[in-house]
């Protein structure tokens, strides 16, 4: 079965080069114009990937972005645009962006940095069905419901997100800074306590592997792992 890649591009000429590219390197690519036109897309259609233009008209990358983080949160997006400043390149990353491509771009750059999302996307656990696997559990992030093999655990909004963010960053240092601008949108204290809270949860919810570990790291933020080889399904 294809990869299939939803490209939403304003700009004709451009989006059905990209389109007929991707058709040409194995993958089953459609096109929409604008952000709108995606999320009625999405109501039919199952993507493995999309690719975001930021300048549209009627709804912009940025706030489609917004809408995918909320509505599909297991849905890998990168953003293919002209918009360059650094401030709009971090602020693309900070909205859940898998990456971010300055226009003008390599086409087989950005075949490599699809491939790569999507390698590390099926690496994180995720299947077909949208589980992921955590060592011993399964977390079905749609359901927002966490299981081990004795017991099945409903998560509060707050925690499945959490837990969905600690998944899609596996292995890495994650900065406290990022997940409160990413989940509670302003890093102050009030959030930095909350956050605190809900990191104490999730260890108590994962402690019945000893192989997964959420460690905090001093001054920096925390890393979420499991030891050794994490079963699919």
């Amino acid at each position: 079965m294809k990869t299939k890649i939803l490209i939403v591009e304003d700009d004709a000429d451009l989006g059905q080069l990209l389109q007929q590219y991707l058709d040409m390197n194995g993958f089953e690519a459609r096109r929409v114009y604008n952000g709108e036109e995606a999320i009625d897309d999405l109501k039919n259609n199952d993507y493995d990937l999309l690719i975001l233009d930021v300048m549209m008209p009627k709804e912009d990358g940025f706030r489609l972005a917004g809408k995918l983080t909320s509505y599909y949160p297991d849905l890998p997006f990168l953003f293919v645009t002209a918009k360059k400043m650094k401030a709009d390149i971090v602020y693309g990353l900070r909205l859940g962006a898998d990456d971010y491509i300055v226009k003008p771009f390599d086409a087989d750059e950005l075949i490599l940095r699809m491939h790569n999302i999507l390698k590390r996307v099926k690496k994180n656990g995720k299947d077909m069905t949208g589980l992921i696997s955590i060592g011993q559990f399964r977390y079905d992030h749609k359901n927002l419901k966490l299981s081990s093999p004795d017991n099945v655990r409903i998560l509060t909004d707050k925690e499945a997100q959490l837990l969905y963010y600690l998944c899609m960053h596996r292995g890495q240092l994650i900065k406290r800074e990022e997940i409160l601008t990413y989940l509670w949108k302003e890093p102050d204290f009030f959030s930095g306590r909350s956050m605190d809270v809900f990191i104490s949860r999730l260890r108590k919810y994962l402690s019945g592997d000893p192989a997964v570990h959420l460690e905090s790291v001093r001054g920096m933020g925390y890393q979420f792992y499991i030891d050794g080889p994490s079963k699919q399904e």
